[in-house]
């Protein structure tokens, strides 16, 4: 028999060739993806330790530790640690002010918008439901406005 140049049978742990690694080539040529600075802390800070608090152990985050001493330091009278505190919160304050006073994306003319397509599809929904019209809501009218108020009846479905 002789043997042809016919590519092998793909078997288990022998994946066929045109799908293998080239000679030469690395199987991740860009290598491991490296963490930046805010990864790694943020990482870090998220790691569980084991606290004693009034005889107690629990488990707690670094960054939950690195708070409580924070504020236990600074309530001691400690001055450095209580202006780290203070310069936190006022950077929180700032935070929370900034999107409290956020621009509204919405224009007035927008907001008429949104309003009448609201009022529109409420009518599209109730105004062809027969339910709608047993207990007496809206009959699909983009004002609001019952059957009832004008004295006119709906047709029988």
């Amino acid at each position: 028999m002789s043997e042809s140049k016919s590519e092998p049978a793909a078997n288990y742990r022998k994946p066929p060739e045109h799908t293998r690694f080239k000679k030469g080539q690395s199987g991740n040529p860009r290598g491991r993806p490296a963490k930046n600075l805010p990864a790694l802390l943020a990482a870090a800070l998220n790691e569980k330790v084991t606290v004693t608090e009034n005889g107690k152990r629990r488990q707690v985050t670094k960054r939950e530790a690195v708070i409580a001493q924070l504020v236990n330091k600074s309530a001691s009278a400690e001055l450095r640690a209580t202006k780290m505190l203070i310069d936190m919160l006022r950077d929180i304050e700032k935070k929370a002010e900034r999107t409290a006073t956020a621009k509204s994306p919405f224009t007035p003319a927008d907001k008429e918008v949104v309003q009448q397509l609201i009022a529109r599809l409420r009518g599209n929904m109730c105004g062809g439901c027969p339910w709608a019209a047993r207990r007496g809501e809206l009959d699909g009218r983009p004002d609001g406005r019952d059957a009832k108020d004008t004295g006119q009846t709906r047709p029988a479905e």
